[in-house]
């Protein structure tokens, strides 16, 4: 059969569906809308976009309405022809303008801390010991006595050379145990009721790759860095299912209203796997998530070992990925370099055995089948976690096909670039960090190696596939931040003028594909979502502002965006 006689049938089978979808009625009609469906062809590796984008000097949507019946998208076009398929029970919506993208993905995020952080003292942005201890002094005044009190948030990274200690925190809040997780929870602050619960005192073993800080007194001082967070952290009591549920049941609906429907969920336990397993049961899991067992637990791993990966694409849980750990994080000088960090010499960061990575483990996992996603930050982490990888391929080649990647991929060698290509590696990146580290990295890393930092556009010369993400609750997780860091490479103040290192940033298109198509591909649902098409997922993402437009003429109002609506198989889950 020739390809004209094929293409010819092919219209006729589509036709006579859309027919049929007409006939039976649709669930949900969106009207009078800026539809960007992405079903043009990716930019070039240098950005150059394609010649089919709707984009002749200005960028136009390409429809203004989507029709969904039966959890899938029926019809992509205009609001005229989608209102013949209005059935009795229709529900027409008129989006008056907004704008309706692909559904938005994080590609690496952990709901269980989002659901907590809601829950938690917030010390984001704060600056001083003395405002951080405020905080808590306020939270305990409305927290009955001897009950812990948890925060997070203060930044590592901006607070390396002046970390605070117990001595005041001790003398504030001196009736609760108090642990204060730092940004990216590479470092924890507790005070003396904390340590005195914990038993933690000068004979505590300090954990390989870890550091407990003392006092002049030769005991705690109620700091604890990289691996040895946890020595306190998982001391503390833990939660019961019923309210692991709760908190991943709080996370998830976070994320659903600032505008995600699905995330990839990197590095659950045991318990977390069997919150979410639940509430898939129950049918209560309102957005999609993609796990990433953690490898540091090895009973959940040898398990799934056993079981193997989860094919089951359309649950709206699906486990078929492993998340290792490889190096610590650059703001707590964990990350492993090649050479000396530049603000301490002598020191080089932490990686392998050192923080917790079993390759015996993950290797059995590859042969498995399982994806797996390494955090490696440093040059000499990523370096050595490609090493590791390369290892697996030359003695199981078949593993090579399974869409690995490295998380945050932050710090690369030049020698490195090309190798994430040549190997199929996904770089999993946040453009937030780059914009929130830059007032310290260079500081960390030096004038040269930051120029192998934060490497977007590299990434794709290398032809290195991208997904963007906000690791959260590390960071901000809010879209517009992650568009406006993307393309800008400027914080919330539109600093530094130019952008930082703006020959490493990518367009908006790649930007949006690195949320959507991109995020699709790294968790092999590229068939089903990360487009907006006939016979893909109801999966959508409804905003007040145009980001294709404002990414030429205006990207500052981008961090005034907010969502609208979010759309998961074919279901309402948010309406602003």
């Amino acid at each position: 059969m020739n390809k004209s006689i094929l293409l010819l049938l092919s219209f006729f089978l589509t036709a006579c569906t859309q027919e049929d979808d007409r006939q039976l009625g649709a669930d949900i009609i969106l009207t009078n809308a800026r539809v960007y469906s992405m079903r043009w062809d990716e930019p070039d590796l240098d950005g150059t976009l394609s010649s089919e984008a709707p984009n002749n000097g200005e960028w136009q949507p390409d429809a203004n309405a989507v029709v969904i019946r039966n959890s899938k998208i029926v019809f992509v076009g205009k609001t005229t022809k989608a209102l013949t398929y209005q059935g009795e029970n229709t529900q027409i919506i008129d989006l008056a303008g907004a704008t309706v993208l692909p559904g938005l993905v994080d590609s690496h995020t952990h709901v269980f801390g989002v659901g907590a952080a809601l829950e938690r003292v917030d010390l984001i942005g704060v600056l001083t010991e003395e405002e951080m201890v405020a905080k808590v002094v306020e939270r305990a005044k409305t927290t009955p006595k001897g009950e812990w009190i948890i925060g997070r948030g203060w930044d590592e990274g901006v607070w390396a050379n002046q970390y605070p200690d117990k001595i005041l925190l001790s003398k504030s809040v001196p009736d609760h145990p108090v642990f204060l997780s730092s940004l990216h929870s590479f470092g924890g602050l507790a005070n003396q009721k904390a340590l005195d619960v914990v038993g933690i005192n000068s004979t505590t073993k300090v954990p390989v790759g870890g550091d407990i800080k003392l006092g002049l007194d030769g005991e705690p001082n109620g700091l604890f860095l990289n691996r040895a967070v946890p020595v306190i952290r998982d001391a503390i009591p833990s939660l019961t299912q019923e309210a692991l549920m709760a908190r991943a049941l709080a996370g998830l609906n976070q994320m659903a209203e600032d505008g995600f429907v699905a995330v990839h969920d990197a590095g659950l336990n045991t318990s977390m796997m069997a919150a979410l397993e639940q509430l898939e049961a129950e049918n209560l899991l309102p957005i999609r998530v993609y796990a990433m067992l953690s490898l540091r637990d090895e009973p959940l791993m040898e398990k799934w070992i056993e079981k193997g990966p989860d094919n089951d694409m359309d649950s709206m849980l699906v486990t078929r990925a492993v998340k290792a750990y490889y190096d610590g994080a650059l703001g707590s000088r964990g990350a492993r370099l090649l050479y000396d960090y530049s603000d301490l010499p002598g020191h080089r960061g932490i990686s392998g055995d050192g923080y917790g990575f079993n390759e015996t483990l993950m290797a059995r996992a590859m042969k498995k089948g399982f994806q797996v996603a390494i955090h490696a930050i440093g040059d000499a982490g990523n370096r050595e976690a490609l090493d590791i990888l390369e290892r697996v391929f030359d003695e199981a080649p078949f593993t090579r096909f399974n869409r690995h990647r490295i998380e945050h991929a932050q710090i690369l060698h030049p020698d490195d670039l090309p190798r994430l290509g040549q190997l199929g590696i996904i770089a999993s990146m946040e453009p937030q960090h780059a914009v929130e580290d830059k007032t310290w990295a260079e500081i960390r890393l030096g004038s040269e190696r930051i120029k192998g930092a934060y490497a977007w556009r590299s990434l794709r010369e290398s032809k290195a596939r991208l997904t963007f993400n906000s690791d959260n609750p590390g960071s901000d997780h809010n879209i517009f931040y992650g568009l406006h860091s993307a393309i800008t490479r400027q914080d919330k103040d539109s600093q530094p003028e130019g952008g930082w290192y703006i020959e490493e940033s990518v367009n908006v298109d790649e930007a949006i594909r690195s949320y959507t198509s991109w995020s699709a591909f790294a968790s092999f649902k590229e068939n089903e979502t990360g487009i907006i098409d006939v016979g893909r997922w109801a999966d959508l993402s409804v905003m007040n502002l145009d980001p294709f437009l404002l990414s030429d003429d205006s990207p500052v109002d981008l961090l005034d965006g907010q969502i609208l609506m979010t759309i998961v198989n074919g279901s309402i889950v948010y309406e602003r």
